[in-house]
């Protein structure tokens, strides 16, 4: 009878380390939505909530791995148990880091919002909407423990990189064309950068899911998109030089 009572025991604390993966999953998108929506709508206040909802996640985080170093001490997981753990706090790590990016957005569009509107903000609803849907699907694959749900997650990573790529030539055009930009396009740079980032995350997580499932790593190279640290910007040249035209 005893015996009984312990392994319900540990199986309702590994079902809640799962729980609190799915609401800190739930939180980062809901976290990630409101980040854009400031940043859209120019509202410094609402902002200033999201940046201090952040607060939320990270406890979460610290009870999660108060709950898996203490099932790892007491109960000595083996095999798809001990996976479970591990998979759940690394999970719960890049699940904080997407929640400080959607932070570090709100705390952008703060400043973004004291200069005049530009017309590539309208990019960042298509990059962000794509980013939420790579949480929510790899979330989704965690829960249902769908490695494939997961590895295509892991595929269309490289969809987001090529949208921030493509924004980033856009920004830095606008860059050139009237200085008047530089101090907007660069928080929008900031803001896309942070996107961009978090679908790194949700890759991250895709990679541990799949681990999780299969008992072994995913060996692929991953698929990037983002070759913007490769473009070269050749600067205009002043009236008068020998070489104008």
């Amino acid at each position: 009878m005893a015996a009984e009572h312990i392994i319900k025991s540990y199986d309702e604390e590994l079902d809640r380390l799962s729980k609190m993966i799915v609401e800190m999953g739930g939180l980062a998108e809901s976290q990630l939505a409101a980040a854009i929506e400031v940043v859209i709508q120019r509202d410094s206040e609402r902002a200033i909530r999201v940046v201090e909802g952040d607060a939320q996640v990270d406890q979460l985080e610290r009870d999660l791995d108060n709950l898996a170093i203490r099932l790892l001490a007491l109960r000595q997981p083996m095999a798809r148990d001990l996976r479970e753990i591990v998979a759940a706090l690394k999970i719960a790590s890049d699940l904080e880091r997407i929640c400080d990016y959607a932070a570090n957005v709100a705390k952008r569009s703060i400043a973004l919002a004291q200069t005049p509107p530009i017309q590539p903000v309208n990019a960042l609803p298509r990059m962000t909407r794509l980013a939420l849907m790579l949480v929510k699907d790899v979330i989704d694959a965690y829960v249902a423990h769908d490695a494939d749900k997961a590895f295509a997650v892991w595929v269309r990573d490289e969809e987001l990189d090529e949208m921030y790529a493509s924004l980033f030539r856009v920004l830095l055009t606008y860059m050139m064309e009237d200085p008047r930009n530089i101090g907007p396009c660069t928080h929008l740079l900031f803001i896309a950068k942070n996107i961009e980032r978090i679908g790194d995350h949700a890759t991250n997580i895709a990679e541990n899911v799949y681990y999780l499932v299969h008992g072994i790593p995913l060996e692929q190279v991953r698929p990037k998109g983002d070759k913007s640290s490769l473009e070269v910007v050749a600067p205009e040249r002043p009236p008068g030089h020998a070489g104008a035209r």
